[in-house]
């Protein structure tokens, strides 16, 4: 039932599970009822929340735009999943609008094959990295993304690989003027979350070990299905399946050194694993298979949201 529902791309489907969103963000929010005191802190919640349906749309776009799957909702729907998998995600504000800006930057980069105006979307696709790495400083690697975008399309023009640079100058500049002008402190905050570490004592909670116990078993399945069926795409999607891969290593790269480590900080894989997920169920001949799949990953994912409320 669930993958004949998401296998089209139906109103009703992004109503869904845009619906759903709104009630888990909310039933999570009011954990803590503190920011209904002010308008300003209501304001900040519907902002979050924005930005959340808004990545779910941005996920959706880029998936569709590109080819990466057939006339499904399922990276809306397993975006979402992932969200749920993770409450703690829907409150963490610095999280929602780094990634929401790194999948600015890979709408950017997945385009980037048809070859059409490369320079604005490389120096685009840099500007949205460095700005996501102001809220959470590791974000800068997807950085690499660029640079290997590049080589893969348009490395023979010199301009290209200088345009990083100047959108680092940008938005370096500007960081610093706001900065001197607001609240120096800033500089300090950058400093100390360009830190990196191993430690993963954070893995107290039993509800959390359970969530990133289904996550890694979800991981494996997806991951191993697109890596295996890739010679199978056509070439000329080969390039963007390949950088899809790469951002989810980055991402998991990136919850592997940041130094206040928490399962929320795994939000960069999000989009690339809901991607495979597509991917996984469109391969999948046998129809009830698919469909147990499914199911386990959506009441696993109901369960862990209601275990960590």
């Amino acid at each position: 039932m669930i993958t004949t529902i998401f296998s089209k791309s139906k109103p009703f489907n992004y109503f869904l599970v845009t619906i759903l969103l709104i009630v888990c963000f909310f039933l999570y929010q009011f954990k803590n009822t503190e920011w209904l005191e002010s308008a300003v802190g209501m304001g900040k919640k519907a902002i979050l929340l924005l930005l959340l349906i808004g990545s779910l749309f941005i996920s959706n776009f880029i998936t569709k735009k590109n080819g990466l799957s057939k006339d499904n909702t399922f990276p809306f729907l397993f975006f979402f999943l992932f969200l749920i998998l993770f409450p703690t995600t829907l409150g963490n504000s610095d999280l929602i609008i780094s990634n929401f800006f790194v999948l600015l930057a890979l709408r950017r980069l997945i385009s980037l094959q048809s070859l059409v105006t490369p320079k604005e979307k490389i120096f685009d696709a840099s500007l949205w990295i460095f700005l996501a790495a102001l809220f959470h400083f590791w974000s800068i690697l997807f950085i690499f993304l660029v640079f290997i975008s590049i080589a893969l399309h348009v490395g023979r023009d010199y301009k290209n690989w200088i345009l990083p640079y100047i959108a680092f100058f940008t938005i370096g500049t500007l960081y610093v003027v706001f900065g001197l002008i607001y609240d120096t402190t800033l500089f300090k905050e950058l400093l100390s979350d360009a830190t990196f570490s191993l430690n993963f004592d954070y893995f107290t909670n039993k509800y959390q070990n359970m969530a990133i116990s289904i996550y890694a078993a979800i991981t494996v399945l997806f991951l191993f299905s697109q890596i295996v069926s890739l010679p199978s795409k056509p070439l000329i999607h080969h390039n963007s399946y390949k950088k899809i891969i790469m951002a989810f290593f980055i991402g998991f790269v990136i919850y592997l050194i940041s130094p206040e480590k928490n399962n929320s900080i795994l939000i960069y894989t999000f989009m690339p694993l809901a991607v495979m997920a597509s991917g996984y169920f469109e391969n999948i001949k046998i129809k009830w298979s698919s469909e147990i799949t499914a199911i386990i990953v959506v009441g696993l994912s109901i369960l862990s949201f209601t275990m960590q409320l």
